[in-house]
């Protein structure tokens, strides 16, 4: 008879060892990963890379362009597959230790992107100067990075609904997307006035030969490893206290300490290897199980990855409306930007205990609905000026944050155990197949203004049309998507008990089918519900 599990997103229980240190643990790295996301690839290293420092701005923003297109590929490619053998090996918490610690190494190593050529090898002289050669370093490490952390991103989603129940998953969520918002203004901040600021910073940093930039990204390094250790502790102990308890569980209590011991040092060897090629192949299983048992999984895979676009190029186009049409001020394009963060942040740790009383799903409709009218609010009301834009631009980011997390919560609360992190690489990937869609269709609406226009109307304000419809396309796409409700309790009982008490005729022998494509021991029931 094999081993019941339960549900992963209820995983703990009365008696599991997991405590609010655990949860605010994981929250932890959320604050300290936002850091890559804003210092380096943001506002600092990207800006610093692609200026006349090192050649024609044009060109260098059209390099980083393309080796940021590079690292999207690999990540849409290789993001299922590492979720997927992280799984099948048990080793979620070793991956991500990994993948965060090659982040880590990576933004450490751009301290030794400058103009001057200094540290510069003679094998690694790409370019005809010392710059060019830089340049090119600087944007493969910075891709690197990027590929890296989306596959940490994948590990540590997975290991939300480890550390959640059904009833908490959502303000779980919302707390580590909330802290993540608040953590990046609060070290941007933090670099901004030591370094990048003052002609003399902390430390005695100047500016000369970059060293403002290349010391922040030290700076950043340190802080995500700071703030990223936590999880892996913690989640180490509480994976090692669960298995110990089930193992007393499954020998009545009456093992000893010494036998229990050994069988946890035996469940941590990990599966067994298997080549990349059949990695490919176990994940075209799963995605035909998804295909014929779970089509409303798949079709929220593919709904969320159109309306992400969309919450992303809320940031990343905001600050370009609020400069070009609506006249910001440097200044007060920051001054936003961190009043931005702070109320997507208050927010989504907000909204995070509605996803728990109403369901992701109807969180994620709210969002979207209230981004749509705003957004339309500030294309039709936008020659009324500035205060246009600081009340209906708020109003977007107040629900990106949400809209984010619940997707989040919705997937944790459908994923069958042990498959977390496999699904999570396709949450990643259909994410990144269409990240083209927002800024394809910001620049179409622009020139269809400018069409209707003339050649010399200001007409920058009908990008945001743009990022409208991506998020009407998103929501049209979620609007037929049935919630799976997991039959947890199934979970606690032998496969034979369950199928009988739950499945008859046909759906017993698909039940039987999916079960075997998916290496699961849960059954799941597909049910409509309200919105």
């Amino acid at each position: 008879m094999p081993v019941n599990r339960t549900s992963s997103a209820s995983a703990v229980s009365q008696n599991d060892p997991v405590k609010n240190k655990h949860v605010l643990s994981w929250a932890l790295w959320d604050w300290g990963s936002s850091a890559i996301s804003t210092v380096v690839v943001t506002f600092v290293f990207a800006v610093y890379i692609t200026s006349s420092q090192f050649g024609d701005p044009d060109d260098n923003s059209a390099t980083l362009s393309f080796g940021l297109m590079i690292a999207g590929i690999c990540i849409a490619l290789l993001a299922p597959i590492t979720g997927q053998r992280a799984d099948r090996a048990g080793k979620g918490v070793r991956w991500l230790a990994i993948n965060s610690g090659l982040v880590v190494a990576s933004t450490v190593a751009l301290y030794f992107i400058n103009p001057r050529g200094d540290f510069l090898p003679s094998f690694l002289q790409f370019g005809q100067t010392p710059q060019e050669s830089m340049l090119i370093i600087g944007i493969f490490l910075l891709g690197a990075g990027s590929v890296f952390m989306e596959f940490a991103y994948v590990n540590y989603n997975a290991m939300l609904a480890s550390i959640s129940t059904e009833k908490t998953i959502g303000r779980i969520s919302g707390l580590g997307w909330g802290l993540g918002y608040l953590g990046g203004i609060v070290v941007m901040l933090l670099v901004y006035v030591g370094f990048i600021a003052p002609e003399v910073g902390w430390f005695g940093v100047t500016a000369e030969n970059g060293q403002a930039v290349r010391v922040s990204m030290l700076f950043t390094a340190g802080w995500f490893a700071l703030f990223g250790i936590p999880v892996l502790i913690s989640q180490y102990r509480l994976n090692k206290a669960r298995a110990a308890a089930r193992l007393l569980e499954r020998a009545d209590g009456e093992a000893d300490a010494e036998t229990v011991a050994g069988m946890v040092r035996i469940a941590d060897a990990g599966g067994k290897g298997e080549s990349i090629l059949q990695t490919y192949r176990h994940l075209g299983r799963t995605i035909a199980a998804l295909y014929r048992n779970s089509p409303s999984a798949l079709l929220f895979l593919c709904a969320s990855a159109v309306f992400r676009d969309g919450l992303a190029g809320v940031f990343a186009f905001g600050g370009v409306i609020a400069a070009g049409t609506f006249a910001f001020t440097d200044s007060e394009v920051i001054y936003f930007g961190v009043a931005a963060n702070v109320v997507a942040g208050i927010a989504t740790v907000s909204f995070g205990y509605l996803d728990d009383r109403l369901g992701a799903k109807r969180v994620i409709l709210i969002s979207l609905w209230s981004m749509i009218a705003a957004g339309l609010g500030i294309f039709l009301f936008h020659s009324y000026g500035k205060i246009v834009f600081w009340l209906l631009g708020l109003v977007l980011c107040i629900f990106v944050g949400p809209a984010q997390s619940a997707s989040r919560t919705y997937l944790g609360r459908l994923i069958p155990p042990g498959r977390e992190g496999e699904i999570f690489g396709l949450y990643a990937t259909t994410g990144r197949a269409v990240s083209f869609l927002t800024p394809a269709m910001f620049y179409g609406c622009i020139k269809l203004g400018r069409s209707i226009l003339g050649p010399d109307a200001n007409v920058q304000y009908w990008g945001i049309l743009g990022i409208v419809i991506v998020l009407a396309l998103g929501l049209g796409l979620l609007m037929p998507v049935r919630r799976y409700k997991a039959l947890r309790e199934a979970a606690r009982t032998t496969w034979g008990k369950s199928a009988a008490k739950l499945l008859a005729g046909k759906a017993r022998r698909d039940e039987k089918k999916s079960r075997e494509l998916w290496g699961v021991e849960e059954i799941r029931e597909e049910v409509p519900v309200d919105a």
